[in-house]
């Protein structure tokens, strides 16, 4: 009995902990721009402000990390109660923070199974999804497909079940899946982004990992998205690495390549519609350098930048600012992602336009899908 009594005391220990490290991880990355964080957690942000501050980041780091190993641990172990649906799951989820292109992902394997007959669900936890509605990811996924069904529910056991249940679903999408340990899958895919792979070497939030690198062992395919940003040499640093790590897992590489622009009202326009144009660009995303290398490969002149957080609500106060900061601008650019929200064809009388993209396998795409029938 004391035995017991023990574990539930260290069990309950752990859960405060990783709930009281999570609250001040969000509120410290809600606090500041996405951008400034990276610089300041890679290292390039120099001086001695900086170093105190990665220092104090270095203290935090260290029970959110100590609780994803116990938290893993349990699991491995199977300690931690986990549930099986009646039908394939496949996970799509992240070692790092958001920005790593998943969602895009998540399209292009839903359209590959609804291509070949099959009834698809996406299921996710809603994060930062509002009373009034799904979140921002949700809404881009129902503009792309509009006749999948998306469940976002904090209990994604009971959400898959009820996909199964009310939408007679054959396969479930776990959308941001990978730390989502309770609902059993049956393949495991891991982005990494190319600007960032390995989070800087360091969890969240001295770094962008989202647990200890150690946990990529459990993907069954690991995708490099947005590939094109670095060279032959170093994509195979990192696949190496990865090999390392996860000595399992077919290896993918993925380009987002601009396709074209979209705006409010549905309209299209084709790229070269913008080419040598002077253009604001706004984004609230998980990564903003992804966004920033599909500008450089348009041929705009970007004369205004503007960043806000991941999962940013648009008030109209943002809009009437934007209005103000893009004067002069011919177009405002934006990610899809924010379009959905901003839900707005001009904004100053400027139009708006999200740039839509494609993935392109570069690399891996015949073991990918090889993966996907296996399922």
């Amino acid at each position: 009995m004391f035995h017991l009594t023990e574990q539930l005391r260290g069990f309950l220990s752990f859960q405060r902990t990783l709930q009281s490290s999570c609250k001040l991880a969000r509120a410290f990355f809600s606090m500041i721009n996405p951008s400034t964080f990276r610089e300041l957690v890679s290292g390039r942000k120099r001086g001695p402000a900086a170093m105190l501050l990665r220092g104090l980041l270095r203290l935090c780091e260290v029970p959110y990390s100590w609780a994803m190993r116990v938290r893993n641990r349990r699991y491995d172990r199977g300690h931690a109660e986990t549930h099986r649906v009646d039908v394939p799951v496949i996970s799509i989820g992240n070692l790092t923070l958001g920005g790593t292109g998943k969602t895009p992902l998540v399209e292009w394997i839903a359209r590959y199974f609804c291509q070949r007959g099959v009834r698809v669900s996406i299921v996710s936890r809603g994060y930062a999804a509002g009373k009034e509605g799904p979140n921002d990811e949700a809404l881009e996924l129902q503009l792309a497909l509009p006749d999948v069904p998306h469940l976002q529910n904090a209990n994604r056991v009971e959400a898959a079940r009820m996909a199964i249940e009310q939408f007679n679903t054959e396969l479930i999408l776990l959308d941001d899946g990978f730390q989502h340990r309770r609902l059993e899958r049956d393949l495991d895919i891991v982005l990494l982004d190319a600007t960032e792979p390995f989070g800087f070497e360091h969890v969240f939030p001295r770094g962008t990992l989202r647990e200890p690198l150690a946990g990529l062992a459990r993907a069954d395919v690991v995708v490099l998205s947005r590939a094109d940003m670095l060279s032959s040499d170093a994509r195979q640093t990192v696949r190496k690495r990865v090999s390392r790590l996860a000595p399992r897992a077919v290896w993918c590489e993925l380009q987002h390549a601009p396709r074209e622009l979209v705006n409010a009202r549905g309209e299209s326009s084709g790229l070269d519609s913008i080419a040598g144009k002077r253009v604001a660009a706004c984004c609230g995303i998980g990564n903003p350098a992804g966004f920033r290398h599909t500008l450089e490969s348009l041929g705009v002149k970007v004369v205004a930048w503007r960043e806000f957080p991941d999962h940013h609500a648009y008030t109209r106060e943002d809009i009437e600012s934007l209005a103000q900061w893009a004067a002069g601008a011919e177009a405002i650019l934006c990610t899809r992602k924010d379009l959905v929200k901003l839900q707005v064809a001009t904004i100053g009388g400027i139009p708006l336009w999200s740039v839509d993209v494609q993935l392109q396998f570069s690399a891996g795409q015949r073991e990918f899908e090889t993966a996907l029938a296996s399922v």
